[in-house]
C-alpha cells in the first residue's frame, strides 16, 4: 500500500537517484559491474575521489555493494531497491488510474443525463 510518509530507506533511494552522475553509474553499473572505482573514473569526466563520493551514496541507498578482490574493491549492482521503487511506483500509477477511470465514468454518466434527460420527469 502507499505510505503518507517516506521511509528513510526511500528518502536515501531517492535522493541517491536524484544526481544524474549517479543515475548514469546505476546504468553503467547494471550492465558492466563489476567495476573498481578507477575503471568507473576511466569512463567518467571526474576523478577517482569524486567516484568514490557517489558510490558511498549508492551504497548507503543499498543501490550497490562492494565486492573485494585481493586489495581492489569492486562494486557492483544491487537491483532489489530498484524493483521496490518500480513496484511503488506501478502502485501509485495503478490508483491513479483507477481514479481517472471513475472520473472518466462520471463525466460519461453526466453527458448521458444531458443527451437523454435526467429521469426526473420534465418530459
Amino acid at each position: 500500500m502507499v505510505h503518507d510518509t517516506i521511509q528513510e530507506e526511500s528518502q536515501a533511494l531517492f535522493a541517491a537517484l536524484a544526481d544524474p552522475t549517479r543515475r548514469s553509474l546505476v546504468a553503467h553499473l547494471a550492465s558492466h559491474s563489476p567495476k573498481s572505482a578507477t575503471q568507473l573514473a576511466a569512463v567518467y569526466p571526474i576523478t577517482r575521489q569524486g567516484i568514490l563520493k557517489h558510490l558511498m551514496v549508492l551504497e548507503e541507498a543499498g543501490l550497490v555493494k562492494v565486492q573485494r578482490a585481493g586489495r581492489e574493491k569492486r562494486y557492483i549492482l544491487t537491483p532489489e531497491p530498484l524493483r521496490e521503487l518500480a513496484a511503488w511506483v506501478a502502485e501509485v500509477g495503478a490508483i491513479w488510474d483507477a481514479r481517472l477511470l471513475r472520473l472518466k465514468a462520471l463525466v460519461e454518466e453526466d453527458q448521458g443525463d444531458e443527451k437523454h434527460g435526467d429521469g426526473r420527469g420534465g418530459r
